[in-house]
């Protein structure tokens, strides 16, 4: 029964929206042969203000159930109870109340990881409706930087100031961020890349610490519960309700310091999990129609971790693009990197589409027209699509093959040399033969998955005994040295190598073709001890340290510096393939070895040596008073130092050394006008795992 006077309502828009002096609920069910909307208060408790059978005539359209509800208050929670047909392809069960897949809010989850124990069916999470009034943005909007001049600092909302020594008033949350935005604005970055902030079940970790017996949490958040709903444990105001426009005050803050926002975003599947998850909405309202299954109804596992949305199902692709509208027009979001983004390109069966609809709606929807859309090009379930994800420059994708092939130059391989001047020009061999443009390689070295940079030049093996799964997690193959001893030591020269070889590493990062992207905390050197799968891990494990940006202050700076070099000059930063050639005599690029002009690219190299002409520097849209400077790049893979002869300047002016990341800091790095004169002609030393970088005068 119904206190509260109801219509028939509409059945767009999907979620609760607020109408005249009423509220309209509309969800989707195909198969569904009930649907009752529960109004629950909002201080929660199980005994609901209202249960209102949804009228299968009055109040259905096609799929869309739907109702407009007068007199509610100005905050409830509420959710649905869905009946249905029996079967192997359905999950019905009225008796639980089913989250609202579109709902902006989802309700007591404020405390992080408060609810795990006292409510571990989690039967308290419902839909949060919260009236309140239109946000001020003031003139905020997207921020439009170019890929080519952007730099992205991947992190962890909570991770980033949790941490004693953080020094935030609101740690761990979008308000702490907004706190270190005068940091990053000092570093140099462009971008923030932020892990999936959808709301997600913290507690749905099954593991735990094998010491200590304490029960891990999922810290990652790669299991969401709500596409469009903000994580209110993110919130210093999540309490009461604030996460909506702490998010807003978040993004429009760093928008006002130059940096875009792009989301982590997980439409491949969802935290219900396999046949043992848990019923929050999708397979409650529709398990066919949401998820890809087999002939006896077992749920396919493209994504890893139990299910697979169906996302070229016409409902599902519809959801999945009236989420993404909402974090670009509600929320200001510039851009979204999506997790297992192949998973968008499967069929009903699992196969990969040529022209998947989800792909192409997403890369031609005139409301992300200009939001930055990139993928990581593929599954758990064999995909790789880097190079080919989809067709057209509209995706950028993640570029494994650039941090594989950079981490094994720099560990001493052979055979790498020309793959490394492939990955340095921006994998002009990837991107080039489909028409793309540097743009489209999002260049990294380490990223949340994995190892830290510091842990990449200090382990040989995955250390993941922490996470309570005997090991067995985690990549074994991370194509890492630990420099000559596995994990902490406090021996000089192991210690000074394992700096050069970071600095050789972050340094061809920030100066090759494509858009950089670095993992937070890589430039204080943070080490997670080995683990490179620390999904699970919510301690100082996964936290920064920020202690270490002075006791690794050398190393800050010379980041910083690289940072803000490759953003003084275009030759760094090209929005169009380097072309090798330009006249008989001119080229923007030239490739040297120990002598000039005579590269040696065979398996047994280890040495790239490359000069940039200033001249070319690609990039038509900058209105350049002077040609940029000359660069010469040196970088030495063996583990012994090299002798080159110094090549002329492809523009006749002189050089001076800028980069030796063999040198102590502040030799290191340079300022551009006061580093030695060198002579063309003459020999330079680059050490062991080198890089070594002249820069001619202006």
């Amino acid at each position: 029964m119904s206190a509260f006077p109801t219509t028939r309502g509409r059945p767009l828009p999907l979620g609760s929206s607020r109408a005249p002096g009423a509220v309209n609920f509309a969800v989707i069910s195909r198969h569904a042969e009930s649907v009752t909307l529960v109004i629950l208060p909002e201080a929660g408790g199980s005994r609901p203000m209202a249960e209102i059978p949804l009228d299968r005539k009055a109040h259905r359209t096609g799929d869309h159930w739907h109702i407009r509800v007068e007199g509610l208050p100005e905050l409830f929670c509420y959710g649905f109870r869905v009946s249905g047909p029996k079967g192997p392809m359905n999950r019905f069960d009225p008796t639980r109340l089913l989250i609202d897949p579109c709902a902006t809010a989802i309700s007591n989850g404020a405390d992080w990881a408060s609810t795990c124990e006292v409510d571990p069916e989690r039967t308290s999470r419902r839909s949060l409706y919260v009236r309140s009034g239109p946000y001020d943005w003031g003139t905020d909007a997207q921020l439009h930087t170019k890929p080519e001049d952007s730099i992205i600092y991947e992190l962890h909302v909570r991770g980033f100031t949790i941490g004693r020594n953080a020094h935030v008033a609101a740690p761990g949350t979008f308000r702490g961020l907004i706190e270190k935005i005068p940091y990053l604005s000092w570093l140099g970055i462009t971008a923030v890349e932020l892990l999936p902030v959808f709301e997600f079940d913290e507690c749905d970790c099954p593991f735990t610490d094998p010491d200590t017996g304490a029960k891990h949490s999922n810290f990652w958040g790669y299991n969401p519960i709500g596409f469009a709903a903000p994580k209110a444990a993110f919130a210093a105001s999540g309490a009461t309700h604030g996460q909506d426009d702490e998010f807003r005050d978040m993004v429009k803050a760093f928008h006002e310091a130059g940096i875009e926002v792009y989301l982590d975003v997980v439409f491949n599947h969802s935290g219900e999990g396999d046949d043992r998850g848990r019923t929050y909405h999708f397979r409650g309202f529709d398990n066919d129609l949401y998820y890809l299954l087999d002939k006896e109804g077992r749920y396919l596992n493209y994504s890893g971790v139990g299910n697979t949305m169906n996302c070229n199902h016409p409902i599902v692709r519809e959801l999945i693009l009236t989420c993404l509208r909402y974090w670009v027009t509600d929320m200001h979001v510039d851009g979204f990197r999506f997790d297992l983004a192949s998973v968008l390109g499967r069929d009903r069966r699992g196969d990969v589409m040529a022209n998947a609809p989800a792909i192409e709606m997403i890369a031609d929807d005139g409301i992300l027209a200009s939001t930055k859309l990139i993928a990581e090009p593929w599954d758990a379930g064999g995909a790789y699509q880097v190079g080919q994800f989809a067709a057209g420059n509209r995706w950028a994708e993640w570029n494994d093959r650039y941090r594989d092939d950079v981490r094994k130059f720099w560990k001493g391989d052979l055979g790498l040399t020309a793959l490394m001047a492939s990955r340095v020009c921006g994998s002009a061999d990837i991107f080039g033969p489909v028409g793309g443009t540097p743009g489209q390689t999002i260049n990294f070295i380490t990223c949340h998955d994995g190892f830290t940079l510091m842990d990449l030049v200090s382990y040989n093996e995955k250390h993941n005994e922490a996470n309570g799964e005997g090991n067995r997690d985690g990549h074994g193959d991370n194509c890492s040295w630990n420099s000559g001893a596995e994990g902490p030591t406090v021996k000089p020269a192991i210690r000074a190598l394992r700096e050069r070889r970071a600095k050789s590493l972050i340094a061809t990062l920030l100066l090759s073709q494509g858009v950089p992207m670095i993992l937070a905390g890589d430039e204080h050197l943070r080490t997670q001890k080995g683990n490179n799968n620390a999904w699970c891990q919510d301690n100082e494990l996964s936290w920064l340290d920020w202690s270490l940006g002075d006791s690794n202050a050398g190393f800050v700076r010379f980041v910083r510096e690289l940072i803000w070099l490759r953003k003084r000059h275009p030759v760094l930063r090209r929005s169009s393939f380097l072309q090798g050639t330009i006249t008989p005599l001119t080229s923007d690029i030239r490739w040297h070895g120990t002598v000039p002009d005579e590269p040696d690219f065979s398996p047994e190299s280890q040495l790239l040596v490359y000069t940039l002409d200033g001249r070319f520097h690609g990039r038509d849209d900058l209105e350049l008073v002077a040609p940029d400077n000359d660069f010469l790049v040196v970088m030495n893979g063996a583990a012994t130092a090299d002798t080159i002869a110094v090549p002329k300047s492809p523009t006749g002016r002189r050089w001076r050394r800028l980069i030796d990341t063999a040198a102590a800091s502040p030799d290191d790095l340079f300022a551009e006008s006061l580093g030695a004169v060198v002579t063309s002609g003459a020999p330079i030393i680059v050490a062991a795992f080198g890089l070594v970088v002249l820069i001619s005068e202006s």
